[in-house]
């Protein structure tokens, strides 16, 4: 008799991944509930309140982080100032080789 797997069973466990979309939904939808609604909700979606909960603070983290930057672009990195620097340098130095394209082609 041939080992047949058994189709309700994984073969190997695959964890689930969450959207941030999905996670700020259900966060909404499960904020708006009373208690037998969130529970409704977990079983419907297969979730634990553990995980509503650190995705709570994953989002109040984020919240706080986003307030305590400064407005404005982000201070660039060595490496980007560099390339930038580099990106300038190459353009005046085409238009210097240009220049000195056309001065010598009219001496011809």
């Amino acid at each position: 008799m041939e080992d047949v797997p058994d189709p309700q069973v994984p073969e190997r466990a695959r964890r689930r991944t969450y959207t941030a979309k999905y996670k700020c939904d259900i966060l909404t939808e499960y904020d708006c509930l009373n208690r037998q609604g969130r529970g409704a909700l977990l079983r419907r979606e297969k979730l634990y309140t553990s995980l509503v909960s650190s995705w709570r603070d994953q989002r109040d983290k984020g919240v706080l982080a986003a307030l305590a930057r400064p407005a404005g672009a982000l201070p660039a990195s060595t490496s980007e100032k560099d390339a930038a620097r580099l990106r300038k340098e190459n353009v005046r130095l085409s238009g210097e080789l240009d220049t000195a394209r056309l001065s010598t082609s009219g001496k011809n």
